[in-house]
């Protein structure tokens, strides 16, 4: 099987050597090394390659007009110092199944599709599935162009520089029409897994998210000489809020996480006068998130106003609960349980995918591969090799079962 050799080629590129994690942000000298072995890969085995108007990579076996197609893949992007399976293993499990089903001598009737989205993980620009997104036309080409990472740089300047035309992206109606499934194979970011003793499992649901901006805005001051009493400090409205939102999120079975933050005038020896939380919050349905969420909200007003800090909040984003195909969800069930006599178990997860984005516009589902410590979006992602081993042949006997029936 060609998975170790793929994967011990993919593994160094993007890699940082100070904290082993990966920096594979879109439209980088890193995310052309990852468009590069893409390409490479899919000219090897003979299959044509394509790179879509918005920057998406497409391997097919068999003609795509044809319509009805199987297609299987992910992302290669990354977070910042991110691990290495969260994307990656779904892309090169979708290359080593295809070499799988060509030693079994399998016999498609389906034309077969291999892709890697762009921008998946929003690392740089700040909203996950970019390419996914244009494709299925949830962003427009004009909320495209206002997107600008931390430099300053905007998406379309970037994507130039990497010798893609930002004025073609768009949505993509015709692609989509010629895709009849979507399997996305996906490191699981969680101990589900784990915890059941199972290799791989099949998504049922992405659990609703969003991520809501929190601005406490205070007065700035000498931080030695401004008595306690006399403070309007926004850090303290803040910290309180963080906890109340872990206390929320265990109420609720659910998470709440502010993991990004900036404070004006950053000073050491100053008072803040202005300190923007970003709040990530997901639950199991949308009853539970807005507790939570809603719960957050009345504990940072209440706490604002003790301290004399004034408090906006900014939904930036949201994602309803999706449902992923009930019909296409049973037959991966009855593939890899009544045809191989695996169990596998069906397991929700509060990760977003590309997978969620395109299940408004195709019928998608997921497999995930067991993740030993649960840990993800960090150089301590893992999967043993069986693991993989398993996950690649599950994802092999799911296409010839969709693709060669």
């Amino acid at each position: 099987m060609s998975f170790h050799s793929m994967w011990a080629e993919l593994l160094p590129v993007g890699r940082s050597s100070a904290s082993g994690g990966y920096r594979r942000f879109a439209w980088t000298d890193a995310d052309a090394d990852c468009r590069a072995w893409f390409e490479d890969q899919a000219r090897s085995r003979g299959l044509t390659h394509e790179v879509d108007r918005n920057g998406n990579q497409w391997a097919w076996l068999g003609d795509p007009a044809a319509g009805d197609a199987v297609v299987t893949g992910s992302h290669l992007d990354s977070v910042p110092d991110g691990g290495a399976f969260d994307g990656p293993l779904g892309v090169v499990s979708a290359f080593a199944a295809l070499d799988e089903l060509r030693a079994r001598d399998a016999r498609l009737t389906r034309p077969l599709g291999i892709v890697n989205f762009g921008d998946e993980e929003g690392a740089r620009f700040g909203l996950a599935c970019v390419g996914s997104r244009l494709t299925a036309g949830q962003l427009t080409r004009d909320q495209a162009h206002l997107l600008t990472d931390g430099d300053g740089v905007s998406l379309p300047r970037a994507m130039e520089a990497a010798g893609h035309d930002p004025d073609a992206i768009g949505a993509d109606p015709e692609r989509l029409a010629r895709i009849g499934a979507f399997v996305e194979l996906h490191v699981e970011q969680g101990r589900a897994l784990d915890l059941s003793g199972d290799r791989v499992g099949i998504a049922s649901a992405i659990w609703p998210h969003g991520r809501w901006r929190f601005d406490f805005r205070g007065e700035a001051n000498h931080a030695g000489t401004t008595r306690l009493a006399d403070r309007h400090d926004p850090m303290l409205s803040y910290a309180e809020t963080v906890l109340a939102a872990r206390r929320e999120a265990e109420l609720a079975g659910a998470v709440a996480t502010f993991g990004k933050i900036a404070v004006e005038p950053n000073g050491v020896n100053a008072i803040p006068s202005l300190v923007r939380g970003w709040l990530d919050s997901r639950a199991e349905d949308q009853r539970s998130l807005d507790t939570v969420v809603g719960g957050i909200e009345k504990a940072a007003r209440s706490h604002a106003d003790a301290h004399g800090v004034d408090l906006d909040i900014v939904r930036e984003s949201f994602t309803p609960v999706v449902e992923f195909d009930h019909v296409l969800r049973d037959e991966l069930a009855r593939i890899l349980g009544t045809d191989t006599g695996l169990t596998v178990p069906v397991l929700g997860t509060g990760a977003g995918h590309d997978a969620g984005i395109l299940s408004g516009s195709i019928p998608t589902a997921m497999l995930f591969v067991r993740n030993p410590t649960g840990v993800s979006h960090s150089p301590a992602e893992s999967a043993s090799e069986d693991d993989c081993v398993a996950g690649v042949l599950a994802l092999t006997d799911v296409l010839e079962g969709l693709a060669c029936r």
